[in-house]
């Protein structure tokens, strides 16, 4: 069992589109205010690993992927251009235009396919290996999208520490935009990863046929 939390550990906390929002909201004094994110964040994992878990396979279509793997792609740079289009004001504090919110977490989540490939190997692998499954299958999901929602949210903590050792706002501004950017490559490498090329492999065979 130590193994499946490894596993989360190493997937949940890695860099990606949710954590970089996280950390560009502690940067811009708005961890706090992120709560609901954060929390969207936890609750899509949750469902994923519910659904996974309790309906196994029959869910994971290579198709449906590449369909979610678009939606999500799209979502993604949405939230680029909000985070673009922000405006940094060194008052008293930080506060970018909009703060995230729960929906954006639950929709992002939900639509990213790199969190789909990260809860399907727990929940239809790992879980069923190590007995779990029925209530203990629910209790080890909630238990992972506790974790789940402390992986924005650890980024977030490190955007608050590094946003308060920094007074310049054109440094902040310059922060954010960085951020920008990685999210538009982190759009664009999942669009080609999980899009692109399942697609692009599926014409191919059809056109065999």
């Amino acid at each position: 069992m130590l193994e499946i939390v490894a596993y989360a550990l190493g997937v949940m906390y890695t860099p990606g589109p949710v954590n970089l929002l996280g950390l560009n909201a502690g940067l811009n004094g708005q961890a706090r205010a992120s709560i609901g994110f954060f929390a969207g964040v936890s609750l899509a994992m949750l469902t994923l690993f519910l659904m996974f878990g309790l309906a196994g396979a029959a869910w994971m279509r290579g198709d449906l992927l590449a369909v979610v793997g678009a939606v999500g792609c799209g979502y993604i740079l949405y939230l680029a251009i909000k985070v673009a289009r922000s405006t940094i004001d060194l008052g008293d504090v930080r506060q970018p235009a909009r703060a995230l919110r729960f929906r954006d977490g639950l929709i992002m989540q939900l639509c990213n396919p790199k969190a789909m490939i990260a809860t399907f190997p727990i929940a239809t692998i790992q879980f069923p290996a190590a007995g779990i499954h029925g209530w203990s299958l629910v209790l080890w999901s909630f238990g992972l999208a506790a974790m789940a929602f402390g992986a924005p949210g650890s980024y977030a903590l490190m955007g608050v520490v590094v946003g308060q050792r920094v007074g310049n706002p054109r440094l902040l501004r310059g922060f954010s935009l960085m951020m920008v950017a990685l999210l538009v490559w982190v759009a664009v490498s999942i669009g080609y990863e999980h899009v692109w090329l399942p697609l692009s492999t599926g014409m191919e065979t059809w056109k065999g046929n």
